[in-house]
């Protein structure tokens, strides 16, 4: 298939993602910082079960330039325990409000494919959501989202984070990706959702090998003329490769989300800020492409 064969591996183009009727430009890669208020995700230290921890986490990550917070409350680490949208929205909604109250200029997500609480933190001025499940677990979260006029980051899963490990039997893994995630796609389009941010969903139905793979062939998602989303931050892909655990990961990440710029990622989620903004910033200077301040 000729379109598996992108060779265009540039940033060479601006997004501009609609939020509410006001356009947001992306011009140079995003970075965005992960905001974990559960007691139970995959990386230790980023748990910041209270609201202090949480408050202290939002702010090192603007302060070290991030453009984007990803806020979320549903652990989804493979066999994590599932809770209720009642309790998924106790969990964030103090780390929501002073998010949005504190950094005006700081775009908010929040990372939810349950669709009362994307209801619950769109209503309260977040900016994108972030859906692990490409609205495959409940697709009222099209029309929610469509109403609110806000972008939204559709990752490619099957199942849930209770099953996926026992869903990733693939003949060609990445033509079936690349099908299903058009699918829905062209549902969430029908809904009204004008701006889409595509993600490969790494670690998601995925082992490790099949996440060394996919991400070799990263440039074939920018068929769908989209923004593309990388989340390899401390994952099992860095981890298991080298033989270590997810603590000692950030210098594999800091090496895969250069690779992932140099194929034509556009916004990196990450747990380190700091370092991600570094790699932007040396990224594009090499690049010759102007580099977030």
């Amino acid at each position: 298939m000729e379109f598996l064969r992108s060779e265009n591996t540039n940033f060479s183009r601006e997004w501009a993602l609609n939020i509410r009727g006001k356009l947001f430009t992306i011009s140079t890669p995003q970075v965005m910082g992960i905001v974990n208020c559960t007691p139970d995700s995959f990386y230790a230290s980023s748990r910041k079960s209270s609201i202090d921890s949480q408050k202290s986490l939002i702010d090192l990550h603007v302060e070290n330039g991030a453009t984007w917070l990803d806020i979320g409350g549903y652990s989804t680490r493979p066999g994590a325990e599932h809770i209720s949208e009642t309790d998924e929205i106790e969990r964030i909604k103090q780390a929501v409000s002073y998010a949005l109250e504190k950094y005006s200029t700081v775009k908010i997500s929040v990372d939810t494919f349950q669709s009362e609480v994307a209801n619950y933190v769109l209503e309260q001025g977040v900016h994108l959501i972030n859906d692990i499940s490409g609205g495959l677990i409940n697709e009222e979260l099209f029309s929610i989202i469509a109403s609110h006029e806000v972008p939204y980051v559709l990752m490619h899963m099957r199942g849930t984070p209770q099953n996926m490990t026992q869903l990733n039997s693939y003949e060609n893994m990445l033509q079936e990706i690349l099908i299903e995630l058009g699918i829905q796609v062209e549902k969430a389009r029908k809904a009204g959702i004008k701006d889409i941010i595509i993600d490969p969903g790494f670690g998601f139905a995925k082992n490790s090998e099949q996440n060394l793979e996919l991400f070799s062939r990263l440039e074939a998602f920018q068929l769908f003329d989209s923004p593309i989303l990388i989340g390899i931050s401390r994952k099992s892909l860095i981890s298991k490769t080298l033989g270590i655990d997810s603590f000692d990961s950030l210098n594999g990440t800091t090496v895969l989300n250069t690779l992932a710029l140099e194929k034509g990622a556009n916004i990196l989620r990450v747990h380190d800020v700091k370092e991600a903004v570094e790699t932007v910033k040396l990224w594009s200077k090499i690049k010759g492409i102007p580099s977030p301040e």
